[in-house]
């Protein structure tokens, strides 16, 4: 079908239909479907993933138990006072819907205690999907499987701050 011959978008999608049936040789039916993926677990049943959060770095360890969460050696509890740092560190098992089902271990390097929260959530949105496949999607809609990238910018010279100017001096 030849580009002047398209008037609507039906006419648009059987001419990439075509395009990559004539690519590929098979219509687009029967085109091999993705393998789903396979549960990531060691032999103690548990599943590893690396989160992080500007300057801090997460190693998280989940395994099915009663829902304790141990951050550094102390309990989630007595790491993370501020509730708001406990209510992040809750809501992927929330989106997910398997609060109270894991046993959390992780241990938390850099940052403060914001960004250790952001990557203790980081790394059990990841393990979780490693575990249990089939929880990726809500995770991921949710949002929690991409690392939020923000760090804090760097001081250039000539500058007080990263972008603050010194104060001007007319005389």
């Amino acid at each position: 079908m030849m580009a002047d011959q398209i008037n609507s978008l039906e006419d648009l999608g059987d001419a990439v239909t075509a395009e990559i049936g004539g690519v590929q040789g098979t219509d687009p039916d029967n085109m091999p479907q993705a393998e789903p993926r396979e549960p990531v677990r060691d032999e103690q049943g548990r599943s590893y993933a690396t989160g992080k959060r500007k300057d801090a770095v997460a190693r998280v360890w989940i395994k099915p138990g009663s829902g304790k969460v141990t951050v550094n050696g102390k309990e989630m509890n007595a790491y993370f006072a501020r509730p708001v740092l406990q209510m992040i560190l809750a809501q992927p098992f929330s989106v997910a819907g398997v609060t109270g089902q894991f046993d959390v271990v992780a241990t938390v390097k850099g940052g403060g205690l914001s960004g250790q929260a952001g990557a203790v959530k980081h790394g059990v949105s990841k393990a979780l999907q490693l575990y249990d496949p089939s929880l990726r999607p809500a995770l991921k809609a949710a949002g929690f499987l991409t690392r939020d990238s923000r760090v804090v910018e760097r001081k250039k010279y000539g500058r007080a701050k990263a972008r603050k100017s010194f104060q001007f001096s007319k005389r």
